[in-house]
């Protein structure tokens, strides 16, 4: 696939219903729709960004106030439901979110970001800075995971 440039899309905030759209059919293909919703996605300190490919919501993100005890940092957020509709997976938009939110992550003093990646995004996540810590595990239905993190 070839590059997109920043012509072609802009991020902005979306609710969190609005990220089921992406959610849905690109990591619960084939589940309930109830299964995009996300425990805390409806806290104030939470927030979800959307990026419209040509207009159209092609990849999200959502980022919560949360710890895990794998880091000592006291400021951490973690990363939940980053995807990007499978047919534009590869053109960096997945990269463009994870960016415009550590700016914002920055902006409000956190120390950490992390998430926990399926086996297959592992590298994707590598790609953006992130490095594995502790021990991988399974999450019943959606397959192998490793927590990954990444210092701001």
């Amino acid at each position: 696939m070839t590059q997109t440039s920043k012509e072609d899309f802009f991020i902005k905030f979306i609710s969190p219903e609005e990220t089921h759209v992406v959610r849905h059919p690109v990591l619960r293909p084939g589940r309930p729709i109830e299964d995009c919703i996300f425990d805390n996605d409806d806290l104030d300190s939470t927030f979800h960004l959307g990026l419209f490919y040509k207009n159209e919501l092609s990849g999200v993100v959502t980022y919560l106030k949360n710890s895990t005890l794998l880091l000592p940092n006291p400021s951490q957020y973690q990363l939940r439901g980053m995807a990007v509709l499978e047919h534009l997976q590869g053109l960096n938009l997945g990269t463009a979110l994870i960016k415009r939110g550590e700016t914002i992550l920055t902006n409000l003093k956190a120390d950490a970001v992390w998430c926990n990646a399926r086996e297959i995004a592992v590298p994707f996540y590598k790609k953006n800075g992130f490095e594995i810590i502790g021990e991988p595990f399974d999450i019943p239905k959606i397959g192998l995971h490793f927590t990954m993190y990444k210092l701001l």
